[in-house]
Formats: C-alpha cells, structure tokens, sequence
C-alpha cells in the first residue's frame, strides 16, 4: 500500500536551521534503504542551507542562476527527470555549468528562508509558491524573480530547450513557447486532432463558461507528440469519456489567429488568449468554473490516470473544499482500489 500510494503522486501549479538542503555523504543510501520511494539526486545539485536568497547572490557571482526542483519520493516523473534528462550528458553539462540547482521536498520539515527573509517548512514554501505538481522546476533571475516555471515533467529535447533559453536570458525577449517553436518544436502529426466531444467553433467562451457545465479549453499545436497522444490513446479510453462528458469542451490551436471571445468576453485571438493566459506547453488543459473563472489547469506531460484525475478534481468540485491536489489523486486512487478498480500510473 505505501508503495502504490507512493508511486501515484503526480510529477505538476519548500530545511533545520543549519542543516543542509541535500544528505551528506552515505546518507542517501540509508534513506534509500528506509524509503522504497526515494530517488537518489545527482551529486552536482549544491548543498544549500536554503537561505534562497544567498543562494541567489552565489549563484550570480558565479554567472549562473538558480533552479529550485520541488520534488516528492516516490514520484516517477521526477525519477525520469533525475534519470532520463540528466542522466543524458549534455544536459548534465548544461545545467551544472548554468545553474545551481537545489532540492526541495514538497512535503518537508526542513527551514528555509524565503525572498523575504521569513523562515518556514519546505512544505509550506511549496505552498506559497503554489507547487501542485511534482517535479516543479523554477528558474530564477538575479533579482529572484521567476525567468521559467516548470510544472510537471518535459521530455529532453524540450528540457534542453528551456535550460538553453533561461541560460541566454531570453526571457524579457520572447516567451517559452516563442521560443521552442523557433528551434523547430516536436517532431509530430502535424495535424489538430477533431473529436466528437470538441464544441464547434467560432468559439464564445463567455457563453459556454457560463453553462452548467465547467468549462475545459484545451491549448494544443500541430507539431505537438503529447497531443498526438492525448487523442490517439487517453481520449478514447471509456474512464476518460466519462470524464469528458462532465464538461463543455473547446480546442484552441495556440498559434491561430482565429478569432474567438475570451472568458471575459472579449473578442481576440487564440495565439492573443494564449499569451495573456501564459500558456507555456501543448497540450494544456485550463478548467473555468461556471463564471467564467479560471480554476485549474495541467501543462504538463500525463497519462490516462493524471488526465482523468484532473477532469475529476474539478468536474467534482473537489478543488473547493481540498486545495491540494497531490493529497486528492491519492485519496481518489485509494477508493479506485477500495472499489476493485487497479490504478496503473504507466498504462
């Protein structure tokens, strides 16, 4: 049970005084041996008292920036993070040369002392910082603001691109998505996928927001493998149409310049509506409430059990009475397995 349990948390939306952020040397491997969960971090990832702000003034004196990585054991996407992307050399080499990166847990009692000198739990600076997903990756500028947001895992080819685009400080120039889509994006279909479920457009989507139903948009490409996959595999399945099924539900191609009205009721353009809601990653999945409210989204790669778990989370109304959504999928997985139903994270 603690196993499965640990194993359903998603990837993704922060120690004691004096106390270094990382284990020193053989600890990992007692850690290891008590928690079937834990994830041995590379050895490059620095050793931080976590006073975010000095770890901020070092790391610039040394032209590199920092990348506070939330994490949770037991987490899979992390494991593919820690060992699918830096396991790859040349994104080990990036990284270590251009960032100091720093392990937070998501629900750790460790001290840390945020931008503002307040010190609190790993846990409840994850909290303020909103970190609804594990891995959570946040780059930061000189000046401790956020240069790049990483909810949820991204597959090498896009991971690079984001440490190459926060590395030439590239930020205040283009968004993210501007950017990836200048270095040639993802080898795909090349096609929007239609779909029964998918409203007709001209898109209103102050009307259909203010149905009885929530509304989901969702913010694909053409040249998108996740969306390929989205369509192809998790949209058929039946657990997932019956999640569908709970909403109005509206496809924008994040790069059209077709028209459509805004949540707010103004007329504007997917590519415009996409930049003002800061869409980042195709596919994403942005859930309104029914006035017009936008209440939670996923930009981040999932399968079928993470997709179908976040169209639950607010088609139930769940996200109003359990703000977090990592302790939600666990509650929700117990009672798929209590009902005979096996969860499997991979299928």
């Amino acid at each position: 049970m603690l196993l499965r349990k640990l194993w359903i948390m998603l990837p993704a939306l922060l120690l004691s005084a004096g106390q270094p952020a990382l284990a020193a040397e053989g600890e990992g491997l007692d850690e290891a041996m008590n928690n079937p969960g834990y994830h041995e971090k590379p050895d490059w990832f620095k050793v931080s008292f976590l006073d975010i702000r000095e770890d901020i003034e070092e790391a610039a004196a040394n032209d590199k920036r920092v990348m506070l990585y939330f994490y949770q054991d037991g987490c899979p996407y992390c494991a593919k993070l820690l060992q699918d992307n830096f396991g790859q050399k040349d994104i080990a080499e990036m990284t270590r040369e251009n960032f100091d990166v720093i392990a937070i847990n998501m629900w750790g009692d460790r001290e840390v002392t945020d931008l503002n000198g307040n010190m609190l739990t790993e846990k409840k600076f994850a909290e303020n910082l909103k970190v609804m997903f594990t891995p959570t990756l946040l780059m930061m500028d000189e000046n401790g603001r956020v240069a790049l947001r990483i909810n949820g895992y991204y597959a090498p080819d896009k991971f690079m691109a984001a440490l190459e685009y926060i590395s030439e400080k590239k930020e205040n120039q283009l968004s993210f998505r501007e950017y990836y889509k200048e270095q040639g994006g993802e080898k795909a279909s090349g096609k929007l996928h239609q779909a029964e479920f998918l409203q007709d457009p001209p898109y209103n989507l102050q009307k259909l927001s203010a149905k009885d139903k929530p509304l989901l948009l969702m913010f694909e490409q053409k040249a998108c493998r996740a969306c390929d996959e989205l369509h192809s595999d998790i949209y058929p399945r039946e657990e997932t149409r019956e999640q569908l099924a709970r909403f109005d539900v509206a496809r924008l191609d994040m790069w059209s310049d077709e028209k459509v009205v805004g949540p707010n009721g103004k007329t504007t353009t997917a590519k415009k509506l996409a930049g003002k809601l800061d869409i980042k990653y195709a596919p994403t999945l942005v859930f309104f409430d029914t006035d017009g409210k936008e209440v939670f989204r996923a930009e981040a790669y999932l399968k079928a059990f993470h997709v179908q778990s976040v169209m639950d989370y607010v088609a139930s109304g769940a996200y109003k009475e359990q703000p977090n959504f990592q302790r939600y999928i666990s509650a929700r997985a117990d009672k798929l397995e209590e009902q005979g139903v096996h969860v499997d994270l991979w299928d």
